[in-house]
Formats: structure tokens, C-alpha cells, sequence
């Protein structure tokens, strides 16, 4: 059966100097994969500790459905975990591996046989029952991990960057296996993910969370928090985005903005926002077309081949690109390309209004109507 996880304003410290999770409360729905993304250092992994119990809360509370759980020791929680390291026992076949928790539990030796045939045959290892680790691949390890960690049949599934070890190949392989086989057993264990791969967070889940010093700057689906960042820095930690200055331009209730001398009817644009408004504009790397005049222009610095892509670090004219450590870019289909530019030249470019974003001056919040239609 699976259960809600709610905290409410859980507070970390690792001495008085160092508050790494300052003030978090949120709740995670019934049978969602949800994930933790951000940097490395930004306290995702601290929260997955303290949710499993390994640390100790330093304020708040933690609830696994009407049950509070941050007083409750390690053993007694009911969880499954999958760590980064697969943490699997090296002497023990996969079929012992699987079979540990149900031992540790004392279940009949009929019933865990069973449990355990069973649980081989959803992560398709059957075959390698009888195998130890060291004749496995990184792949195969990693689903034992996870068959050992959901054949107990947990109330919640944590798992701690369990991809970031494999090749990018399997990578791509083993999350849509996760997702598959997180949504089937059980029917649909309540799952916590911590990943700092923004690609892999959208591929897999249900809903993300997106962490930066501690502190949840948004809570959404995938295709809501890369459509409609709430901040600056989603915007630019979910895929890339070039940033400019930008000034509001309203007339006759038609809502525009300006970047330099280039003038986009911003469709999306709220309704709190006021001619003569100084804000970020966000655009999309690929989020653009080439024009002969009227748009915005830029110096080509450098090319880069990437197989589909061709990705091209640019320098904004006049100065009204938003200086950032990653600079800027944008990027070109290969098949669609009607031409590939070189190191000096200057292009136009004129960005799709209709997927732009636009902030306040200081970057914290997104002026746009975000709708229901994502």
C-alpha cells in the first residue's frame, strides 16, 4: 500500500556554522516517483538521509502518512533503499543477495523463495539467480539492488543517485527499467529519486523538486518546471538558457517585451506586470530562427559539432545579455540547418515569443501566466 511522505519545516545542521537545510516542508503523494534535483552540495541527499533515518532532524517533523516517522529508528521504518554503489554483497549469489531483507524479516523460507522468483522475474534476472556479482554488468547489479530493496515489499523506496555509475547508455536504459518497475510493484511504491542529471529527473518522474542551497524553489511536473521555470535559476538549471535585459511594453492592452532594439509580443505574460518594467527575458538554446534584420544580433565565437546538434557559443551585441558564468549559446538541428556558421561571424536571431519567460529584474520570480494546459 503505498503512503504520503510530508515534512514540515524540517531544519539540518551540521554544527552551528553550517545550516544545510534551513526550513523544508513538503509532501510527496501516494505512489508518485519524486524527485530530488540539484547541484551537488544543495542538501538532497541530506533530506533522503533523514527521511530514511540516518540523520537526525535538527527541527521539524517527518510524517510516512499519519504516522511520524523522525522519531522512529532506522529498522522500524519499513523503507527499501538503492544506493549509488549498488552496495550488494560481494560473496552472495544474486538469488541471497535478493533474499537478505526477507531473511532479516524471518519470512518462511517457502514464501521467500517465492517472493524471490517472483521479484527476479519483474527486474528479468531470473537467469542469473545463481551468479555472483562479479560475473555481472554494472546494469545487472544495479537491479539486483533494486529487487533486493522492493521484495520487502517497503512503504517508501529511496534511492540515492543509482545511476550515476553506469555508462550513458544504460543510463538511458535503466531509468525507463526503474519507472517501469517502480509503477508495478506494489502498485506503485511511493519512490524518492536524488539525481543532479537534469535529464534523467525529466525522463523519469512524476514530479520534481528542484533544491538549490537548501531551500525548494519549486515543486512541479516535468514538463511544467522546464515550460515554466518559477526562477532564474531553474530556468538556467534545467537545460540551458540564454538571459537578457528586457523592458516591458504595453499598449493598448497588447503586452510586449523589448531586448535591445528587437520588440516580442509575449502572449504569456501576466497580468501584474507594468509598462516601463525592467525584467530577465529566458530563451531556450534551440528556442530561436535566424533572420536577416529585426531581431537580435550576435557574434559566433566558437562551433562545436555534437552529432544531431551543432552548438554555438555566442556573443550578444550591445551588451544586453545577462552576464553568466556559462555564457551563451545556441543550438542547431544538423538535419535542419540551412547553413553552418564559423568562428567571427554575426547572425540575427529571432526568438520564439511564444516560449520565452520572463522574470523580475533581480531574477527570483517568473512574471508569466503559467496556465493549466501543461
Amino acid at each position: 500500500m503505498s503512503i504520503q511522505i510530508t515534512a514540515e519545516h524540517v531544519v539540518k545542521k551540521f554544527d552551528k556554522e553550517t545550516t544545510v537545510i534551513p526550513d523544508l516542508s513538503l509532501v510527496i503523494k501516494e505512489g508518485e516517483l519524486f524527485t530530488l534535483l540539484g547541484p551537488s552540495g544543495c542538501g538532497k541527499t541530506t533530506f533522503l538521509r533523514m527521511l530514511a533515518g540516518f540523520y537526525p532532524l535538527d527541527g521539524g517533523h517527518i510524517y510516512f502518512g499519519e504516522r511520524r516517522i523522525d522519531c522512529v529508528p532506522v529498522h522500524e521504518r519499513n523503507i527499501g533503499m538503492v544506493f549509488q554503489n549498488y552496495a550488494i554483497f560481494p560473496h552472495m549469489t544474486t538469488a541471497q543477495n535478493v533474499e537478505y531483507g526477507l531473511k532479516q524479516r524471518k519470512v518462511d523460507k517457502a514464501l521467500r523463495n517465492k517472493k524471490v522468483k517472483e521479484i527476479l522475474e519483474t527486474v528479468r534476472m531470473e537467469e542469473y539467480a545463481d551468479r555472483l556479482p562479479a560475473k555481472l554488468s554494472g546494469g545487472q547489479q544495479q537491479r539486483i539492488a533494486l529487487a533486493r530493496a522492493i521484495v520487502i515489499r517497503p512503504d517508501v523506496l529511496l534511492m540515492d543517485e543509482p545511476l550515476s555509475n553506469l555508462d550513458a547508455k544504460l543510463r538511458i536504459e535503466m531509468r525507463s527499467t526503474i519507472r517501469e518497475i517502480q509503477k508495478q510493484s506494489c502498485g506503485g511504491i511511493t519512490t524518492v529519486y536524488v539525481t543532479h542529471d537534469q535529464e534523467e529527473a525529466l525522463a523519469i518522474s512524476d514530479r520534481i523538486a528542484v533544491i538549490n542551497k537548501g531551500v525548494i524553489q519549486q515543486v512541479d511536473t516535468p514538463r511544467r518546471i522546464y515550460q515554466y521555470p518559477a526562477n532564474i535559476f531553474v530556468a538556467t538549471f534545467i537545460g540551458f538558457s540564454n538571459l537578457f535585459h528586457g523592458t516591458v511594453r504595453i499598449q493598448d492592452g497588447k503586452k510586449q517585451v523589448q531586448i535591445g532594439d528587437c520588440l516580442l509580443p509575449v502572449l504569456r505574460l501576466g497580468n501584474n506586470v507594468q509598462d516601463g518594467q525592467k525584467v530577465i527575458v529566458s530563451m531556450r538554446a534551440d528556442d530561436f530562427t535566424c533572420v536577416s534584420e529585426g531581431g537580435i544580433w550576435c557574434k559566433i565565437k566558437s562551433d562545436t559539432f555534437l552529432g544531431q546538434n551543432m552548438n554555438y557559443a555566442v556573443e550578444f551585441e550591445n551588451k544586453i545579455a545577462v552576464e553568466t558564468e556559462d555564457g551563451n549559446e545556441l543550438v542547431e538541428s544538423v538535419r535542419t540547418a540551412r547553413h553552418f556558421y564559423r568562428q567571427g561571424e554575426r547572425i540575427c536571431i529571432m526568438p520564439d515569443a511564444e516560449k520565452l519567460n520572463v522574470f523580475t529584474d533581480d531574477g527570483g520570480t517568473s512574471l508569466m501566466d503559467r496556465g493549466d494546459d501543461t
